[in-house]
């Protein structure tokens, strides 16, 4: 089905991949590993809503990774495509936090697609690399309305130098988002920054998640960037990305809603619970808009509320406490 050897001539990053999965999970580990590859990923979807966009697609795909029944509809469109090469059918992929189990997983999907495309360099491209991380304490903020300078305040009394990085997911403007760095930035020395790759989370960043585009998080700092909107009406999702990281980090989270409207991330607050992650929230009194830290508070899990600058002062007293808890203890050998 086409001619594999035309992939060969062209530069990775034209070489164009569609990925059917009916498996959320799947499709997000298949469009990760298209992108670690360098391949040009035109869309992620379900077989059904491949129907409905398939006539959308403005040029030929070289490349489909299908999980999927392969129906006649699939067949036929997958021939009409002029494709080079189809791989249908592939293992379970691990979830993305269980890094080293999801490591071995990508490198067998690129060892298959080395040998299928006759490009053997994909073999050496790095799939996973276990890092030192600086940090200690994933802090997740949600924002909306009246977020900015809540956050702001919030950072200007928190030292960049606290064994934390910062995640944080704001509704906003999409033509205005863009602007949100540099409000955040002025007169600290946090780095904030949009997300427009994948990439690790690091000690002093405050990394801003994209409005259009979903993020996951992996037990190593790993942020991916996933080519496919956010669902639901939230954009970004506070509640989806307090589920994954609740789920990755754990106890070594701590969860912040500050001024907004509306109810985002009250969805899986007892999960949270039950992962020992924090969750603290703006005094709803100080905040601009105050619906959305009020919905935490009246979940019954938030275990802490104050103003911006009292919440920079109970993260870093939380962390001094935590360190102080950790130290070594001794231990007694008994002879019983």
């Amino acid at each position: 089905m086409g001619n594999i050897r035309a992939l060969t001539l062209k530069d990775k990053s034209e070489i164009k991949v569609l990925v059917v999965a009916e498996d959320h999970q799947q499709r997000m580990a298949f469009s990760d590993t298209v992108r670690s590859c360098g391949f040009h990923l035109v869309d992620c979807v379900t077989s059904s809503q491949l129907q409905d966009k398939f006539d959308g697609y403005e040029s030929d795909i070289d490349i489909w990774l299908i999980d999927s029944d392969y129906d006649g509809y699939v067949a036929s469109v997958t021939a009409a495509s002029k494709t080079a090469a189809v791989l249908v059918g592939f293992s379970q992929a691990p979830y993305l936090n269980e890094a080293q189990q999801y490591a071995k997983w990508q490198r067998k999907l690129k060892r298959k697609l080395a040998q299928m495309l006759a490009l053997p360099t994909l073999v050496d491209t790095p799939v996973y690399q276990d890092e030192v991380r600086g940090w200690r304490y994933v802090v997740f903020l949600g924002a909306s309305m009246g977020g900015p300078s809540a956050v702001k305040e919030f950072l200007d009394y928190l030292s960049p130098m606290l064994p934390v990085s910062i995640l944080l997911a704001h509704h906003f403007n999409l033509t205005m988002i863009s602007t949100l760095p540099r409000i955040l930035n002025r007169h600290n020395d946090w780095r904030c920054q949009m997300i427009t790759s994948s990439q690790r989370m690091r000690i002093g960043q405050c990394l801003i998640v994209p409005i259009d585009k979903q993020i996951v998080c992996d037990s190593t700092g790993r942020i991916i960037l996933l080519d496919q909107a956010w669902e639901g009406d939230y954009k970004p999702a506070i509640g989806q990305i307090l589920k994954n990281t609740s789920d990755v980090y754990g106890s070594e989270l701590i969860n912040i809603i500050f001024s907004g409207m509306g109810n985002d991330g009250t969805q899986y607050l007892e999960l949270i619970q039950d992962n020992d992650s924090q969750l603290w929230a703006q005094d709803p009194t100080l905040s601009a808009c105050p619906s959305q830290p009020q919905a935490i508070i009246d979940s019954g899990y938030c275990t802490f509320i104050g103003s911006p600058q009292a919440l920079a002062q109970k993260l870093t007293d939380y962390i001094a406490d935590r360190a102080a808890n950790d130290t070594p203890h001794s231990f007694i050998v008994s002879d019983l």
